[in-house]
Formats: structure tokens, sequence, C-alpha cells
């Protein structure tokens, strides 16, 4: 069996890191994760022996062959969409969806990897399970990428993570569908800007309705955001799978609480008039939000652009 290995320095990662990758990695079991092996720790380090996947990375997939048809970017995102809505049906959130963590397999299957970010996260404070779509046992540890990064997380506000997964995947598959990501990362206030418009598509791509629909349902501002049930239920994802997951739906059915939920209204940036985008710019203090932020290195958009203007595609 071919294996790859990741070790990380305690001195260097988040404190729930230790904690969380030993434990849970051992119980997530997916087709479309990676597959956990073994942890071995020192006083020092945490090594983990981990599934190769020996089909690459999707961004270099993308950089060769541009815009996907239809097809495999369905096929692709559909694969995604049934391992997150597994990883959010057990309380856990991945944080850092980019598409350098989407690995491949020799038949170019999905595999989500990279759980440095991740979390289990808390019950609802009623003594209910675990919600989807509500905004009671919010997340303030402010990781990820930048240009997939949602807007509540780059503003330092307490964030669903649930929600804060399917931004990330929009972004995925708007560059699935267009070969290049829909918000440049390179300036802060320009991207906060552009999070507050609704993304367009080039006119030269053929990108049918249902697909933009989805993206534009992931890409909304909390808490109206869709969440992965919402995701795996619309018909674009459904008809690249073999089959209906009814037990994954069943089991993020139980997670999605009434919209009326507790503290729904906490998530500052739904309050934001989307008309009034510059006002609500000025009032960010990017020094203040973006010190917290853990931030993991992203060359997506640079790679994409090069691709483009070498004529990759």
């Amino acid at each position: 069996m071919t294996v790859a290995s990741w070790f990380a320095s305690r001195e260097t990662v988040l404190p729930d890191l230790t904690s969380f990758l030993p434990q849970v990695m051992k119980v997530l079991r997916h087709k479309n994760l990676i597959s956990f092996y073994q942890a071995i720790e020192t006083t020092s380090r945490m090594y983990m022996v981990l599934e190769l996947a020996q089909g690459g990375d999707v961004l270099e997939k993308i950089q060769a062959l541009g815009p996907l048809e239809e097809a495999l970017a369905g096929k692709w995102f559909s694969q995604l969409t049934l391992g997150m809505g597994y990883i959010h049906s057990k309380g856990i959130v991945h944080r850092d969806l980019k598409l350098e963590n989407l690995l491949l397999d020799t038949a170019e299957n999905i595999k989500i990897s990279n759980f440095g970010f991740s979390k289990l996260t808390a019950a609802s404070s009623i003594g209910g399970p675990r919600n989807l779509n509500c905004f009671s046992n919010l997340s303030q540890t402010y990781c990820g990428s930048y240009a997939y990064a949602c807007p509540e997380i780059l503003l330092g506000n307490p964030y669903n993570p649930f929600l804060a997964d399917v931004w990330s995947m929009g972004v995925i598959l708007y560059a699935l569908l267009t070969g290049h990501l829909p918000f440049d990362d390179t300036n802060l206030r320009k991207l906060l800007k552009e999070m507050q418009t609704e993304v367009s598509f080039p006119q030269k791509e053929k990108v049918c309705q249902e697909s933009k629909v989805l993206v534009w349902k992931m890409l909304t501002p909390a808490p109206h955001r869709i969440t992965i049930l919402d995701v795996l239920r619309s018909p674009w994802v459904l008809k690249f799978l073999p089959e209906r997951p009814e037990h994954e739906i069943k089991a993020l059915e139980a997670m999605c609480a009434p919209i009326s939920c507790e503290n729904s209204s906490i998530v500052s940036t739904s309050s934001v008039p989307m008309i009034k985008r510059d006002e609500f710019v000025r009032e960010v203090i990017v020094p203040e939000a973006t010190m917290r932020l853990y931030i993991t290195p992203s060359d997506s958009m640079a790679r994409l652009k090069g691709s483009m203007s070498q004529g990759t595609y």
C-alpha cells in the first residue's frame, strides 16, 4: 500500500489541531475523504499516515483544462457535496475548503483533504442537535484562505461554520465552471466590495442556469445562504449522482432548525443592505479583521491567472 505522510509542530498549529485530528479523523470514513491510517505523536510533533491521492489536485486540472465540461464539473462537485454532507452530518466543519485541498485518486474521484482547521462543533445551547442554519454557538476562529472565505470571516464577525463551508463550495463551483475564481483576493477592500454584488459569469462560457442559481445561493450573505442539505437536494447536483442520497439527506434534515431559530439575527453582515456596499466597506477595520485570521496559503488566483495569460487553455 502506498501512503502519504504529514507532520506538524505542536508549537505552530492551532490548539484544537492536536486534539482534533487524531481523535476525529479515525472515525471519518467516506469514499470522498482522504483516508486516515495512523497518528504518531511525540512531545514536539504529530505525524499522520494518510491515503495517497495519486491524481493530483483539482487546481492543477483547471490550470491544464480551463473551464470544465459540465459533466466533469458536476461529477466533482457532486462528490464534494457528498463528502461535505457526510462531514456536516457528523457535526464537523472543514473551514479550509479550496481547490488545492480537493485531491484526486487514479480514477479522478474527489478526495477532500487537509483537515487542519476542522472542528467538532458544539451542540445547541438549548439542548438540541447541532444546527446547520442557526446562529448560536458561533465560531470565532477566523481561518481559511481569503479568496474562499465568507464575508463574515473577513470582517472578524462570529459566524456559522457550516455556512462558511458552503460559501467556500460556491467559490469552488464557480471556478470549476469558469476556470477562474469569482473574487480577486489581492486586495481585501476590493474583495469585500465584490462579495456584496451578485457574481457574474463570462458570456463566452456556456454555464447552465441551474448551476448559476446554485452558485448564487451559496454566495449569498448569511443568514440567507443555503445549507449543505439544500446543496445536496439541488436539481443540478442530483442529476450527477447515481441515486438520491436518502441516508445523507435524512441525517442532515435532523440538523436543520426552522429559520426562526434562536439568535438568527446575530450575523451582522445580514443587516448590511446590498446597495450600500461602499458604506459597508468603509466600516471595515481591516487590520483588526485580518490580524486574527489564520490564513493558509492559496495561490489559486495567481496560478489560474497564469494559465490564462500563457494560453494554457
